[in-house]
């Protein structure tokens, strides 16, 4: 069984698909920490860097390190500059911190397979390019880029549009870029950012965008690999979801342990509980119908934030 504690990064930590024994939320000293966990079993600590009081600052991280067997705590790092900084991730190795990612996929990898020594060595000798995406292949994607991909499971459940507001929530704090792949639905919203590929060339163009922070991909029915991370829609009206039950009874297996988004949803906490036992699935989040007109959308703020995109989060809470 494992802990959990968290603080910005709760609702991401609540999707994982693993045992959990007890789950703290907030910020907390290390010697919080102790206090709790001292002579308490669990096999893994997955600790949201951010619920960890002065985090910033290495001697936090040195004292936690000195208090916990490290072999059994996996890091969840948030985007920050200072955290991502070459010199804060060396330090993490050289005080015998391992296990620590940027990327919630990763997590449940680490609990079955904890990084050695070897596997982390590399950030001992940063030239400033390397991230924290995946916890052994990291040197291949640079510092918070991320490919998320966006595939419609109901027809036309809204993630042409999704991307869009997305998009202009992001592009304040983040370099973005956006594609849709086999349609061109994109050139109607008038943005250069927008671009439509086909299955040919959408490889090489996400190579020519390697210095994004993240690249939104309208997936259509392109192959999912070509991204780090798949969100997948579904409206949940009755007729929609009759539909794609009767076209595909097998659909909620497939989507077990995925990352379920309900949009343009109207149903309530209750009617998301039902959805969930019914289906036999966890939904991600809940995206009411919205407005794309609007610059400033508080529910996509959120929904961003719950993705692990801590800018927003910090500004609105200035």
């Amino acid at each position: 069984m494992n802990v959990i504690v968290s603080n910005k990064y709760q609702t991401l930590l609540g999707t994982l698909s693993i045992d959990v024994i007890k789950s703290i939320n907030g910020e907390f000293t290390v010697e919080d920490l102790v206090n709790q966990f001292n002579n308490f079993f669990y096999n893994k600590m997955i600790i949201d860097i951010t619920a960890i009081k002065n985090y910033e600052d290495i001697n936090t991280m040195r004292e936690l390190s000195m208090n916990f067997e490290m072999d059994k705590v996996i890091i969840l790092l948030d985007d920050s500059p200072k955290v991502n900084s070459p010199n804060y991730l060396s330090q993490l190795v050289s005080i015998g911190i391992y296990n620590f990612t940027r990327s919630i996929d990763a997590v449940p990898f680490l609990i079955q397979n904890s990084n050695s020594y070897k596997d982390v060595a590399s950030y001992q000798n940063f030239g400033g390019t390397e991230a924290v995406n995946e916890p052994l292949k990291v040197e291949d994607i640079p510092i918070g880029h991320r490919i998320i991909g966006f595939k419609n499971v109901t027809e036309h459940a809204g993630a042409t549009t999704l991307i869009y507001m997305l998009k202009k929530h992001l592009e304040p704090y983040y370099k973005v870029k956006a594609f849709e792949i086999n349609n061109t639905d994109f050139e109607y919203f008038n943005d250069r950012d927008l671009e439509s590929a086909d299955f040919m060339s959408i490889s090489s163009k996400l190579d020519n965008y390697s210095s994004a922070d993240v690249i939104l991909v309208d997936l259509n029915d392109a192959e999912e690999n070509i991204c780090n991370e798949v969100i997948y829609l579904i409206e949940p009206g009755i007729l929609k979801l009759n539909k794609l039950i009767r076209q595909d009874k097998k659909i909620f297996d497939r989507l077990r342990g995925k990352k379920i988004v309900l949009n343009r949803s109207v149903l309530n906490a209750s009617d998301i509980s039902d959805f969930e036992y019914e289906s036999g699935s966890r939904i991600f989040f809940n995206l009411p119908n919205l407005d794309e007109k609007l610059d400033n959308n508080q529910k996509i703020n959120e929904f961003l934030v719950a993705l692990g995109f801590s800018r927003l989060d910090v500004e609105n809470n200035q």
